[in-house]
């Protein structure tokens, strides 16, 4: 049925009416479900699950770290085979990121993230069974899908439930997770393996799937995904009119994934067969240095809420530069964990910055799948860090092997940071 409106119309006789049909486009547009604003309490609810989920995320990946050594003796495997694994893992990260920031950006951010919780759950316990190297291969492959899917959704579900002015400082706490994660792995490193082997640190790699009871109970989805709902066309078209930027963020990123993993993977490896210490006295090391790594993330996501995000990444590792010596060459233990804490002070000081830089470069539409994905390939690309340690140590030495990758990623990490844009204290909060 078709019905007619008429329209007023000035002419020389006066107001005169026209008629017209009407259709769909006359009938005004009424909101089919309100958007509630998240509440104070909601967003800490929001902020302590992201941080937590790439807390213990960040356990189950640093877990193999430790013992390396170990699984290599077991499956009668070198260590490098085994560093072969954490390669595996972090080139598949970003087939995770692509798939969950999808997911996360087309149907919200809630259900996406616990499904990745559990996946990465269940395929950490499952590494701990693996009775040959070729299946510990292929699950920890499997891992890095679940470690990948977690960043890009749990870092656009906080950023989005924070206040610009603040942004900056829960960027810090929240990459700060990946510290925390590695200094849980430390303690289980410390506490369990001595007493129950490698095999029981994969297993405590379970405990993961209980957060996902905590989001769906007290985290609410995202008031800036409610904004933007975008379909499948939005996605792609997002995508397309920004790929300048998603080249540079992947060029970014990889310099700043081998910044990370090129020197935290095999520094423990280092302290044991380069300078001779024992489990407990590496563990204590790493328990050190991760503190510095979360006060570093703090400190350096918090300032750059004044100083810029690019000044503030750059200033940490141009000073990381200065640290190297002293973090690989100290002729004392205690000195040589003195510049392990200031080394991981300024790289995740660096660090710290770039879940707020990221949801902030990122377009609003496709938050979750851009911070993600861009992050993981840049991963990706330096997913061979461990490897290229390990196979240029065994020429020459571990202390070697960590300087010169360190030494050259520092310069163009800063370098590339400085030539890049900034939206430091940009709205979240876009309607397409």
């Amino acid at each position: 049925m078709r019905f007619r409106r008429r329209t007023p119309i000035a002419s020389a006789r006066g107001i005169e009416y026209k008629s017209r049909p009407v259709g769909i486009a006359d009938i005004p547009k009424v909101p089919t479900e309100p958007i509630r604003a998240m509440t104070p309490r909601e967003a800490g609810h929001t902020l302590f699950a992201s941080f937590l989920g790439w807390t213990l995320d960040a356990f189950d990946f640093f877990v193999l770290v430790f013992v390396l050594p170990k699984i290599g003796a077991d499956f009668h495997r070198s260590v490098a085979d085994i560093a072969f694994a954490i390669t595996m893992t972090l080139a598949m990260r970003p087939i995770g990121a692509a798939l969950f920031g999808w997911l996360a950006d087309r149907y919200g951010r809630r259900t996406p993230l616990m499904i990745d919780v559990l996946l990465y759950s269940v395929v950490e316990v499952l590494s701990g069974l693996a009775p040959t190297y070729g299946s510990f291969l292929v699950l920890r492959a499997l891992y890095g899908i679940g470690m990948g899917g977690e960043w890009g959704v749990g870092a656009s579900l906080a950023m989005e439930a924070v206040a610009p002015k603040w942004r900056g400082f829960f960027s810090g706490l929240l990459q700060e997770g990946y510290a925390v994660g590695y200094l849980l792995a430390a303690a289980a490193y410390f506490f369990v393996y001595p007493h129950f082997g490698w095999r029981a640190m994969f297993f405590i790699g379970g405990v993961p799937a209980l957060l996902t009871l905590y989001i769906r109970a007290k985290v609410p989805e995202s008031e800036a995904w409610q904004r933007t709902r975008p379909d499948r066309k939005t996605i792609l078209r997002a995508l397309g009119k920004n790929w300048r930027m998603f080249l540079y963020l992947c060029l970014f990123l990889t310099a700043m994934s081998f910044v990370s993993h090129g020197t935290q993977d095999m520094y423990p490896t280092f302290l044991e067969k380069q300078r001779g210490l024992g489990a407990e006295h590496v563990a204590g090391i790493a328990i050190i240095y991760n503190i510095g790594a979360i006060m570093g993330g703090l400190f350096f996501g918090y300032i750059s809420d004044s100083w810029g995000r690019r000044r503030s990444i750059a200033t940490a590792l141009i000073i990381a530069i200065f640290v190297i010596p002293l973090w690989i060459g100290a002729r004392t233990t205690a000195l040589l964990t003195f510049g392990a804490f200031l080394m991981q002070f300024m790289v995740q000081g660096a660090w710290g910055v770039m879940p707020a830089h990221l949801s902030e470069l990122s377009p609003p539409e496709v938050r979750g799948l851009f911070s993600g994905l861009t992050y993981h390939v840049g991963v990706l690309m330096a997913a061979n860090a461990a490897f290229l340690e390990a196979i240029v140590a065994e020429r020459w030495n571990y202390a070697n092997a960590l300087g010169i990758v360190a030494f050259t990623v520092f310069v163009l990490g800063a370098i590339i940071a400085l030539l890049g844009p900034e939206r430091a204290g940009s709205s979240l909060h876009s309607e397409v």
